[in-house]
């Protein structure tokens, strides 16, 4: 029997928000499930371990109390808070990450694929910006207490433009959001991505590409 119009535009909007719904971590079937870190996830994250075994301990993350490790080139650092080092994050659709800056430093340009992002400038002076996929530029700069947000996806990054140091903490909607760094995966991927390939897509000449992709050895 041949669907009438309406009921076509009812599946049609009927498979969209299925799409939607699916298109994030999933939600969790239980009050809590700390994942078992020994065994292969699934699409819903890992196995959740014996809930006899659960402490208030696994609700609880100390791998942000210290400052990250910022004595590198780009004058920054970070630390995660993904499910790989809080199992209890397992299932909730849910990560944080603390970014320190000395001045002059970046978080270069990169990418979430698999989150959202929330940017709360907790100390010193950042300019943040975004990029969207229709190469339009939102950025300015951000004092202590602002929070900015960033859509799944989108290129952005991160400088202290301040004389002090200056420090992040990031929430991002995925246990595990994944992060690219745009130019890491272009001068600093293995096997190398081909002389051609980025002699054309940056006007850049083969010594000019040697001296970059040193600088990710």
């Amino acid at each position: 029997m041949a669907l009438s119009k309406s009921h076509a535009v009812w599946i049609a909007l009927l498979a969209f928000f299925v799409c939607a719904v699916v298109s994030s971590d999933p939600d969790p079937l239980q009050d809590f499930c700390i994942g078992d870190l020994n065994i292969v996830p699934g699409i819903n994250g890992f196995p959740c371990t014996n809930s006899s075994t659960v402490t208030v301990d696994d609700f609880i993350y100390s791998g942000i109390v210290n400052s990250s490790n910022t004595t590198n080139i780009n004058r920054s650092g970070a630390i995660f808070g993904t499910v790989l080092r809080f199992p209890g994050l397992n299932t909730l659709g849910l990560s944080i990450a603390r970014l320190d800056f000395l001045p002059e430093g970046i978080i270069p340009p990169h990418t979430h694929p698999r989150a959202s992002e929330m940017v709360y400038v907790e100390e010193g002076t950042v300019y943040a910006a975004i990029v969207t996929a229709d190469n339009r530029l939102f950025a300015r700069v951000m004092n202590r207490g602002e929070v900015m947000v960033i859509p799944r996806g989108l290129i952005h990054w991160q400088m202290n433009v301040g004389r002090t140091n200056a420090k992040i903490i990031a929430t991002l909607n995925s246990q595990l959001p994944g992060i690219q760094f745009i130019a890491r995966s272009m001068f600093g991927s293995r096997p190398e991505v081909p002389d051609e390939v980025l002699e054309k897509t940056f006007f850049l000449d083969e010594r000019s590409i040697d001296q970059v992709r040193s600088n990710f050895v």
